[in-house]
């Protein structure tokens, strides 16, 4: 077996191992250490909706974390069922909406396309933009170099079909390189640590926290920030089966309301919010705050604009699927109408009102 099959078959058993501890073990939300004015709900309460759910979210420093610390939905919703399991990667959770183990959750924009393309053909919405990825996702290197020309014959480390592959090859597009120009290897963030250490890759494209490890002794070579510059944003957003979301309006509304007073805690108070995402993620509050930095954070009303939800969001969509088919991601794209129409705005109008 050459290195690189053995390192895919390694990935793979990883991330089912991923996929079956988290189905096995979700998680409840609820700071027991955070002050009753914090863990108040900060929308209406509800206690008529008693829909049952199960979240997949992951760990991103983001409003989602916070309101998983807070207990928000479990506050908001008393009569409601709400089950949380983590996931390490998007390429996880698409496989848990694909097993039928997850109804709304965390993917970033890559995965999100694959769960609407060919095969897998997920019946599925965009509900929410948790964030847009800046510098939180970037292109590390054990040495210094000046360009990513540097990086050709180089082993570049990377999760297939996700964001920060997008990233990739939308950086080497721009510098008038291909994949081929280097040994693009797949690998889950929770393996690159041991790679790096190991000197089996050159660099990597990751996020945090996987990101912040690497660069303790490694190189910042390029951000997210600066490919979406060049028309190649990318983001975290929150989908669900358009069978729960159509079966579920209120709790979808109650939901994205939550969602949304986690975006404007994060843009009013990103000191608060550190303090939810810290715990969460395990680390300190000051690089808590710090991680905050690599993302934008629109809150609803911000959401419904042309760049998002009002059509740009949509087109950027497509767009991914269209590079996920160039790279043998996905088998096609299918109508492309669905790209269009996944956006859904319903509940997102209510909360930004």
């Amino acid at each position: 077996m050459n290195r690189k099959a053995a390192i895919a078959l390694s990935i793979t058993a990883l991330a089912g191992t991923a996929l079956l501890s988290s189905c096995v073990s979700p998680q409840s939300g609820g700071n027991a250490g955070a002050s009753e004015e914090l863990t108040a709900c900060p929308v209406e309460v509800d206690e008529s909706i008693t829909s049952e759910v199960s979240i997949a979210y992951q760990p991103i420093p983001n409003g989602d974390l916070i309101v998983k610390d807070l207990g928000w939905l479990e506050t908001c919703m008393p009569n409601a069922t709400i089950d949380w399991a983590s996931y390490a990667s998007g390429a996880d959770a698409v496989q848990a909406f694909a097993a039928g183990s997850a109804d709304i959750g965390l993917v970033g924009s890559g995965p999100a396309v694959k769960m609407l393309a060919e095969p897998l053909n997920i019946d599925a919405k965009v509900i929410y933009i948790f964030d847009v990825i800046g510098a939180a996702e970037s292109l590390i290197t054990q040495e210094e170099h000046e360009s990513i020309g540097d990086l050709k014959g180089k082993t570049v480390a990377v999760p297939f079909g996700s964001t920060a592959h997008y990233s990739l090859t939308a950086a080497l597009d721009e510098a008038g390189m291909t994949s081929a120009d280097l040994d693009v290897i797949n690998l889950a963030p929770d393996a690159m640590l041991a790679a790096w250490q190991r000197g089996e890759i050159d660099a990597a494209w990751v996020w945090n926290p996987t990101l912040a490890e690497l660069e303790e002794n490694g190189h910042l070579l390029l951000t997210a920030a600066e490919t979406a510059e060049a028309g190649r944003a990318t983001y975290d957003l929150a989908a669900g089966t358009s069978e729960f979301v159509d079966a579920n309006p209120d709790f979808m509304e109650q939901w994205t309301a939550v969602q949304n007073a986690a975006s404007e805690m994060v843009q009013d108070d990103p000191s608060l919010a550190a303090e939810s995402i810290a715990l969460e993620l395990g680390i300190d509050v000051d690089d808590a705050e710090a991680q905050l930095e690599g993302y934008a954070y629109p809150t609803a009303s911000e959401q419904l604009g042309a760049d998002y939800f009002s059509g740009g969001l949509g087109d950027t969509l497509l767009s991914t699927g269209e590079f996920l088919t160039e790279q043998g991601e996905v088998d096609g794209i299918g109508d492309e109408q669905r790209y269009a129409d996944a956006p859904w705005v319903d509940a997102l109008e209510n909360a930004a009102q």
